[in-house]
């Protein structure tokens, strides 16, 4: 009985760790270019680094237009995510430190501590409307 558990456990382990470490499934959009959920917006990211860094604090700039490409220059944005796969958020508290102008804003603190599937959020509250906006990173 004790060995059938055991063999048990080390099939439910190496499944386990293959379901965490796989990569996305292949619809999943890793582009640094999306529209937002209601389509109010059309968001995209850069990063200070490249490609994107895991262990190492760095900065994005947001640029934040309308469908029609008019730039959203008074927009507030909150930033949130983590690892779906691992239940767990962003190790720190990424924000905008920064209006550039423009449609582009500056967001300080973006740390990734392990590589893998993550999924940044952005919450957008603006003239426009409030919509979000969902990032897809594999590391």
């Amino acid at each position: 009985m004790r060995s059938v558990l055991g063999v048990l456990v080390a099939v439910l382990a190496v499944y386990a760790g293959w379901k965490l470490l796989a990569p996305p499934p292949p619809e999943i959009d890793v582009s640094y270019n999306t529209v937002s959920a209601d389509g109010l917006y059309q968001v995209m990211f850069e990063t200070d680094v490249e490609p994107v860094p895991v262990g190492e604090t760095h900065s994005w700039v947001l640029s934040l237009t309308t469908p029609e490409g008019a730039p959203v220059s008074d927009a507030t944005i909150l930033i949130d995510g983590g690892m779906p796969a691992h239940g767990h958020g962003l190790p720190t508290a990424p924000q905008v430190s920064e209006n550039l102008g423009e449609g582009r804003y500056r967001i300080e603190g973006m740390r990734f501590n392990m590589g893998g599937h993550w999924e940044i959020r952005i919450a957008i509250s603006a003239p426009p409307g409030d919509d979000s906006a969902v990032f897809n990173l594999e590391l």
